[in-house]
């Protein structure tokens, strides 16, 4: 009885056990999160699902995907590694939270910055342009670069095979190596060599000479330089083909290897060239055997030999030299020369002389001088001489002495001076293609791995299934080839293929890194794990829709579930509605940010969010809550700025009217040239005529209506600063009106603090041993850098007396702890402070804390904070705005709150131009400028041009498509 009421119990107990395994394996259990504002909260996050996090912005999402589930995914992973592993990596605090149970390795696909690198593209971010050198290497079609003659090489088996075949019974053969000589005048050293090895001929102008009969002097110069030694003289028999194949053999090898890999056979009086490399005579071209590193252009060997496989040069610019052509020489046209620089007087002397020499009048403005004149004093004068009291010296213009200034100098300081009349310019050897000429003229299906890498992703996939199956026009692989590189295609195509499947398909392999927005970086990091093909991995990401136009955004959600299909959990950090429609499960962070947020205000299907009436995003998705377009637009002042002709990258000679006063969204598929036409045409134009820039625009005829303007603020989504030092309270000046109040309190004056007393930046105040960033650098070795908390100040980033100052009870790192929203209660008396504040939390920026580093602010926020910044000044009602995608991390309220900061810039008669993709922004326009068809090549036209009423009647505007069912929601 009692052995079985035991065998009994122990059987429940295993079940129990049992059941809990398993619900430990079907959930990530969290319990008592509190990281940042998260409020002690209890989560089970079902494993193997789609999961997305929402919420307004700053409610917590991130501090529980990223510095919870993600910190703590590491934290064990690092513990699990050796103490050696241990040391490099150093400890990894634990987060915030009492116990994360069901964990699997994390892995955090976020929208950090790719690498800045000038030598890292797409290609070798994705590994593509790896398996591009392998297959150029092994199956590549070497041409001569200057001729374009298809070369060929052969070994010393397949010489003796053609020799047999072109012979015929009872020929003479004749088998001759070419002398090497090494340099140059030393032929009849070379010959007498040869004499003493044991030739005793030698083949001169179709005659052989007998080396022990005849003198060496005998011969004239040019008649040793073209000699060549006699190998063997050989009559060919067929009846003993056998017996003559070994001599030939042991003959064509010894010529070989005598001549440097080359031999010359003369058959019947006929010529034949014969090499084991590469080579074409007529210009005396050779390439040994092809490696993989001869295409890259990181490596010595493939790098172009002028621009170091940068593809670009830095050049001094003429125009950057003489910028005001108004003035004369004398008056200081030269702008370099006219600065104090260390040998002013020297240069000053030196341009005298020339000019007296040359007859240039110092005292005529430039712009009347003759060309000639211009380009003697830019140039230089070649060998020609000049008397100055130090001697005589050449002149070798401006811009070569600026050069070689910037090369040889060892000062930071001059080098930066030089640099500002310097531009980049496509390298003139290459033409920014970054390998050797010799390399390029390499092909494979009748392409050199430049002009692959040139072609969009769409474009490669096209063209690797081609040669795949042999399909390709301009040349096929063989037999062999396919045997060799067969596996390397697959590869290529699989990795195209993934980047397709993320919306990428417009990006061209040789795009550098450093010019990818942070949702294109995060997708090819996507598309590198979907490669990997993992399973049981924790993936968590941060908005990877930004930059996705509707139509691509399917792509996006497919990749997504692929990755849950793998037997993963996918954690998305979202605010697209159609991510969130697509989710297994939706967690609503909330209700409010920073101090108001840090709760689950929802969990569940979307269906279940969507009848959820505390859940903001469920009253959104379910349409109880909308963003209203407006009932009427805006007709603005009658006045346009025009772009005509523009013609940068894949922009067809496309011409622009954008309407002044009025709201404007520029719209289109990804990689349908906005960006180009906005950032690298009109944003840089308008740069250079209102700020003198020296960057220059994208290509384009001209720009009308600049009158009509008086300032352009174009905010883009880089960082507001690199280091910890930079934040929002010192970015958007609200910090020397807060440091003012501090001086002015009794026991600064006391003390005799002056506001620099209560600077981090200066010596008087900050703590010295962080150097007033609060924070230590670590540096990882092979990892990132790593900052830590300061010992001495705990992270607050000043001297222990300064901390004894208060204002109404805080000091000045108590201050800087305060989000937007605590502190505009706290300065609520100060108006000048608090209307500072009041355009951060107008913007959706209520929950960043004053002192938050720059270095953790996203590229959406770093946005925002630039365009609170600007709204804090005031405004001309001339000023154009220009945003790069402004909704990048924001939810449907926040948008509501952005738009209505937005709509109050036009209002007072300002214009704001915007690339967006959001439909709640784009039904807000007075007008859309709609790009496309496509993205890449098949892009770059105006589709359509008016209001969203008027965009979503056109038939082939994928906008007006995905507007039309949200305009008639």
């Amino acid at each position: 009885m009692v052995e079985g009421i035991l065998r009994a119990s122990t059987m429940l107990r295993a079940q129990n056990d049992k059941v809990n395994n398993n619900m430990l394996n079907q959930y990530i259990k969290i319990r008592g999160a509190r990281v940042h504002n998260l409020k002690n909260i209890d989560v089970d996050i079902a494993r193997g699902k789609l999961v997305v996090l929402t919420g307004i912005s700053g409610s917590g999402k991130s501090s529980l995907a990223f510095d919870t589930i993600y910190a703590e995914g590491q934290r064990r992973y690092v513990e699990s590694l050796s103490t050696y592993a241990r040391q490099f990596l150093g400890l990894m605090d634990k987060p915030d939270v009492d116990s994360i149970e069901g964990l699997s390795p994390a892995i955090s696909i976020d929208q950090r910055s790719s690498s800045v690198n000038p030598r890292s593209t797409v290609g070798t971010v994705t590994e593509i342009y790896d398996y591009l050198r392998l297959l150029f290497s092994r199956v590549g079609i070497v041409h001569c670069p200057v001729c374009g003659k298809e070369l060929t090489r052969q070994t010393s088996a397949q010489i003796v095979s053609q020799v047999q075949a072109l012979a015929k019974d009872k020929k003479e053969i004749l088998v001759l190596a070419p002398i090497v000589i090494d340099q140059k005048g030393q032929q009849a050293r070379t010959l007498q060599e040869v004499k003493k090895s044991g030739f005793g001929k030698i083949w001169v102008n179709g005659r052989i000479i007998d080396l022990q009969s005849n003198s060496l002097d005998s011969l004239e110069g040019k008649d040793k330089e073209q000699a060549q030694i006699v190998i063997a003289e050989i009559k060919y028999q067929a009846d003993k083909k056998e017996i003559l194949k070994e001599e030939l053999g042991r003959s064509v090898e010894l010529a070989l290897d005598l001549g440097n890999g080359q031999a010359i056979i003369i058959i019947d009086g006929n010529q034949h060239f014969f090499s084991q490399h590469y080579t074409c005579l007529e210009c005396n071209v050779t390439l040994d055997n092809l490696e993989p590193r001869n295409f890259s252009f990181n490596s010595p060997a493939g790098a172009c030999s002028k621009c170091f496989g940068l593809g670009t040069r830095l050049e001094v610019d003429p125009d950057l030299v003489i910028p005001n052509k108004k003035l004369t020489l004398a008056q200081g046209a030269i702008k370099p020369w006219a600065r104090n620089f260390s040998n002013q007087n020297v240069y000053w002397q030196l341009l005298q002389s020339v000019a007296k020499a040359n007859n240039i009048a110092l005292d005529v403005a430039v712009n009347d001088l003759p060309k000639k004149s211009i380009d003697l004093i830019l140039y230089g004068s070649g060998n020609k001489e000049y008397d100055l009291p130090a001697g005589k010296t050449t002149f070798a213009g401006v811009l070569s002495t600026l050069e070689e200034k910037y090369l040889q100098t060892t000062s930071d300081y001059l080098r930066s001076e030089i640099e500002q009349y310097m531009r980049v310019s496509l390298c003139p050897y290459c033409l920014g293609k970054r390998l050797k000429p010799i390399f390029l003229a390499v092909t494979v299906g009748g392409l050199n791995i430049s002009e692959i890498t040139q072609k969009t992703i769409e474009k490669n996939i096209i063209f690797f299934k081609d040669l795949q199956k042999n399909k390709n026009e301009k040349g096929n692989l063989s037999v062999r080839d396919h045997k060799i590189v067969d596996q390397v295609i697959k590869e290529i195509l699989s990795h195209l293929e993934y980047l397709d499947n993320v919306g990428l398909s417009y990006l061209t392999l040789d795009r550098p890194s450093s010019t990818l927005a942070g949702g294109e970086a995060q997708r090819i990091r996507l598309a590198t794990q979907l490669g990997l093909s993992l399973t049981g991995i924790v993936y968590i990401l941060d908005e990877p829709s930004i930059g996705l136009h509707q139509r691509d955004n399917q792509k996006l959600i497919d990749t997504l579930k692929n990755l849950r299909d793998l037997g993963n959990t996918v954690i998305v950090v979202e605010h697209d509605e159609m991510t969130m429609e697509a989710a297994d499960i939706i967690i609503d962070i909330g209700p409010g940010a920073g101090e108001s947020g840090g709760k689950v205000v929802a969990q569940g299907t979307p269906q279940e969010i969507k009848k959820n009436k505390n859940s903001l995003t469920g009253r959104y998705l379910s349409g109880d809550l909308q963003i209203k377009p407006p009932k009427t637009y805006r007709k603005g002042n009658g006045k346009y700025l025009e772009i005509l002709g523009a013609a940068e990258f894949n922009l067809k000679n496309v011409d622009v009217k954008i309407p002044l006063a009025k709201f404007i969204c520029l719209t289109g598929v990804s990689g349908s040239g906005k960006s180009t036409l906005m950032l690298e045409i009109l944003v840089k134009a308008l740069a250079q005529k209102f700020y003198r820039a020296k960057d220059l625009p994208g290509k384009h005829k001209a720009l009308k209506g600049l009158e009509y303007i008086d300032k352009v603020i174009a905010i883009d989504q880089s960082p507001i600063g690199r280091t910890p030092r930079s934040n929002p309270a010192t970015y958007t000046g609200v910090f020397t009106y807060i440091r003012d109040l501090f001086t002015e309190t009794k026991e600064a004056k006391i003390r005799g603090y002056k506001a620099g007393k209560f600077s981090f930046n200066a010596k008087a105040g900050r703590c010295e041993t962080c150097g007033g960033e609060g924070l230590v650098r670590i540096e990882m070795q092979f990892l990132p850098d790593v900052y830590v908390p300061c010992e001495e100040c705990h992270g607050k980033r000043y001297k222990a007396e300064v901390l004894e100052v208060h204002y109404q009870g805080e000091n000045i790192a108590s201050i800087l702890d305060m989000s937007v929203e605590q502190s505009m209660k706290f300065f609520r008396q100060q108006p000048i402070i608090y209307n500072k504040l009041k355009t951060l939390y107008d913007v959706g920026l209520g929950y960043l804390k004053l002192g938050q580093p720059a270095t953790t602010l996203s590229g959406g926020e770093a946005q925002r904070v630039k365009l609170a910044t600007e709204l804090s000044r005031r405004s001309t009602g001339k000023t154009l705005y220009i945003l790069d995608e402004p909704t990048t991390g924001l939810h449907f309220e926040d948008i509501k709150q952005l738009l209505i900061v937005l709509n109050k810039l036009v209002d007072k008669g300002n214009t704001v131009l915007i690339i967006e993709h959001n439909l709640d922004v784009i039904k807000s326009a007075d007008w859309i400028i709609d790009l496309g068809p496509e993205g890449g090549e098949k892009g770059g036209y105006i589709i359509g041009q008016g209001t969203p009423k008027d965009i979503i009647k056109i038939k082939n505007s994928y906008t007006g498509k995905y507007l039309k069912e949200v305009i008639e929601k």
